[in-house]
């Protein structure tokens, strides 16, 4: 059964409601989705919004890595919210809370 991940805006910024897991099983379609959103234009910000995930793998990490990189190639920025002490610890051991910001 496919995870429920939702996709909507608010004003320039596309908020990606995650799902209970962030892994290689859902990474590709989140990165799909999301750039094509990003491509299609007039978008500023991305928001992970973490407040239904309980776990998180690299294939995660490399989800919001790429997703930055992109908006740092158009001067957009990433943010997070809404993350659990499991995921706060995975941002802090991989180095991401350099990268992204948390807006709470």
């Amino acid at each position: 059964m496919a995870e429920e991940i939702s996709y909507y805006m608010e004003e320039e910024t596309l908020v990606v409601g995650l799902g209970k897991e962030l892994d290689h099983h859902n990474a590709q379609n989140i990165r799909e989705k999301t750039d094509a959103s990003v491509i299609r234009g007039g978008i500023k910000r991305i928001i992970f919004d973490f407040s239904r995930t309980g776990f998180m793998d690299s294939s995660g990490i490399g989800v919001i890595m790429g997703r930055q990189k992109i908006m740092d190639s158009i001067g957009g920025k990433v943010f997070v919210r809404n993350m659990n002490r499991e995921i706060e610890r995975i941002f802090l051991i991989s180095g991401l809370h350099k990268l992204v910001e948390k807006e709470d």
